[in-house]
């Protein structure tokens, strides 16, 4: 339900548990932010990832004695609402009772998410007012959130839009990191982007790819994204061949969900309309019926890198007691 919108003088702290850092802080019932902290490394192991945000949770109660719950979104699918991560990427940690243990360690109420849930959900109270939407993260790999009426929706144990997952190329060569050939991710991410972009410099080792990146093989995302701001055709080519697939993702999603609007954040993201247009091209081509529906905008998400954390802290504070 959505969170009364009052400001209560109440406080939480945020943590955004990612591959490869840990990003923190504070803010209250209106989602300012009150601190925030250098993100630090994420450990890859149980026990010392639970001890570096234990010590992050107890340097900002120090300094701000109005704090009354904490709100993790982590990356991985996660039962809900026990907090529990089954399974995440880029790290060591299975099957990990996050929120039990951080409430045991801390006193405080404690909720844990999914990363993507918590930054949609900043989106919806902190960026954007639409009842229904939906939010697609493009990073490193591609997740999502769901508002239905005014609700995050993570349906029956809390692992829904998990968009990256969505069968798209099932015919392709391109197997995900989840085993599956198929998914969206490994075509629509930021790693996908790094991989045209190689090929592109390939086919043109003068090229504009090539020379930022110091060679072929060395082409990443963000190399891509750089050389397309500066007007490199084959760079834009990469950007609008990833956008049309994440067009096609958004067009199954809306078929299903008839959402009002699309929110798309994450780093790859920050190509803006480089990445945009092909997305809305791709998805007015492929949704059902598109000159017969009221169709959903499309736009850059508004609070950056920030959101995941921020999120957190006020799924904690709307669950508080």
């Amino acid at each position: 339900m959505r969170a009364p919108t009052h400001d209560d003088g109440r406080l939480s702290i945020g943590l955004d548990i990612g591959g490869t850092k840990i990003a923190a802080g504070v803010v209250d019932a209106e989602g300012r932010v009150v601190e925030r902290v250098p993100a630090v490394p994420s450990p890859t192991d149980q026990a010392a990832i639970l001890k570096t945000v234990s010590v992050l949770i107890e340097q900002l109660r120090s300094r701000h004695p109005g704090i009354v719950a904490v709100g993790v979104g982590a990356a991985g699918l996660i039962r809900w609402p026990e907090g529990r991560i089954r399974t995440a990427p880029n790290n060591g940690y299975r099957d990990v009772p996050l929120r039990h243990l951080l409430q045991e360690s801390t006193g405080l109420p404690t909720v844990v998410d999914n990363d993507a849930n918590a930054a949609c959900w900043a989106e919806y109270r902190k960026g954007h007012s639409a009842s229904y939407m939906a939010f697609i993260t493009v990073g490193t790999g591609v997740g999502g959130g769901l508002v239905l009426a005014d609700r995050l929706f993570r349906g029956r144990t809390g692992i829904a839009m998990e968009f990256g997952h969505m069968i798209v190329d099932p015919r392709g060569t391109e197997r995900c990191g989840c085993g599956t050939i198929g998914c969206l991710e490994p075509l629509a991410s930021g790693r996908a982007l790094g991989r045209y972009g190689s090929a592109a410099a390939a086919a043109e080792p003068g090229g504009m790819l090539a020379t930022l990146a110091g060679g072929p093989g060395r082409v990443t995302g963000e190399t891509v994204s750089e050389a397309a701001r500066a007007g490199d055709p084959a760079a834009r080519a990469q950007l609008e061949r990833l956008g049309q697939w994440l067009g096609i993702g958004i067009a199954t999603l809306v078929n299903l969900f008839d959402v009002e609007l699309v929110v798309i954040g994450g780093g790859v993201a920050e190509a803006g309309d480089l990445l945009l247009d092909p997305i809305r091209s791709g998805f007015t081509r492929f949704v059902t019926a598109a000159a017969h529906r009221e169709l959903p905008d499309i736009e850059p998400a508004r609070l950056g890198p920030e959101a995941g954390w921020v999120g957190a802290a006020l799924l904690a504070l709307d669950h508080a007691p």
